[in-house]
């Protein structure tokens, strides 16, 4: 199925695999608790996460999308040119977002690193699916 040159059942995929990830990222097998703390939350204060889960599948959709996109701009097909696509926009764009971003609200350096590890590592396992799946 395409849609503008871009595989929908491969987003579709790209999408889920976002969301698995900040599952098992943001987990207490991984991140959860030291994010939490980096917050300044506990379970008990974190409130009901629905809307922050639809706000979150909506932006895992978009950057899909987002990479898609560019994938396809580029013609990207082999899974080395997936990697290196993924690894530029997650180290080079998102990376230096989030550290501005870091360093004027003054979040720290523990949230920094959580936040943009789980951004990067998305985007290149989404690149990497984009390429198998197209």
């Amino acid at each position: 199925m395409e849609l503008f040159d871009i595989n929908v059942i491969a987003v579709v995929v790209a999408t889920a695999v976002g969301m698995a990830l900040g599952a098992l990222w943001y987990s207490p097998l991984l991140f959860g608790e030291k994010w939490m703390q980096s917050i300044g939350k506990t379970p008990d204060t974190l409130g009901s996460s629905t809307l922050p889960m639809i706000g979150s599948v909506a932006a895992s959709l978009m950057t899909a999308i987002g990479v898609a996109i560019i994938m396809s701009l580029t013609g990207v097909s082999s899974l080395s040119a997936g990697f290196g696509v993924g690894l530029t926009l997650g180290v080079l764009i998102v990376f230096p977002a989030l550290l501005s971003d870091n360093l004027f609200c003054g979040w720290g350096n523990q949230l920094l690193l959580i936040q943009s590890g789980y951004r990067v590592l998305s985007i290149l396992l989404m690149s990497l699916v984009l390429v198998l799946l197209t």
